[in-house]
């Protein structure tokens, strides 16, 4: 069965900016294939770090391409916020209670996940049930970005990419409770 770090690899030796989108899309349709097949290659198992230059060496075009593949979209979405309690740094979070629901234009409707930081936790879910503190509205593509660590919130806050709704200090404080990988 490979390992994390034989799909690490794999990935490292595909030159994601010379495919066009729909080879970039076709390579990630065929790993979540494989993954869904049980051949051993899961891209869960793909690192934090690799999954950041992956990111950063897509163009545009070929991330848009991916928000707009519904399997590929909520896969990643998935990722994302299922690695977020891997990169929260309690520490910096100190006693801080905050309560974020996440929205992604999807057509007429919205992607939501909710991020829950509590007693040193962090806990994303699809299950929003909790009464936000703030609302964070992104398109997929720019959210992708700063969650890898290729963009800085703080410039997309500015720049509109990331638009606030409530109050806007736990989501700038939660952004900074977490280790973002950012490419190599």
């Amino acid at each position: 069965m490979p390992t994390g770090s034989v799909l690490d690899e794999f990935a490292r030796s595909i030159d994601v900016g010379v495919l066009s989108t729909e080879q970039f899309l076709r390579v990630l349709e065929t790993l979540h294939m494989l993954d869904a097949t049980g051949s051993g290659i899961e891209l869960s198992s793909l690192s934090t770090e690799v999954l950041a230059e992956v990111v950063a060496g897509a163009s545009k075009e070929q991330l848009r391409g991916l928000a707009r593949h519904p399997q590929l979209r909520a896969l990643f979405l998935e990722e994302v916020f299922r690695r977020m309690a891997d990169h929260f740094d309690a520490e910096r979070a100190g006693d801080a209670d905050i309560v974020v629901t996440w929205r992604f234009p999807n057509g007429d409707d919205f992607d939501r996940y909710q991020t829950v930081i509590e007693d040193g936790r962090c806990v994303s879910t699809a299950d929003c049930v909790l009464t936000p503190d703030t609302t964070i509205t992104a398109q997929f593509e720019d959210f992708l970005r700063v969650a890898t660590g290729n963009a800085r919130p703080a410039s997309q806050f500015v720049r509109g990419r990331l638009k606030v709704k409530g109050d806007y200090t736990p989501a700038v404080r939660m952004l900074g409770f977490f280790d973002l990988p950012g490419a190599a």
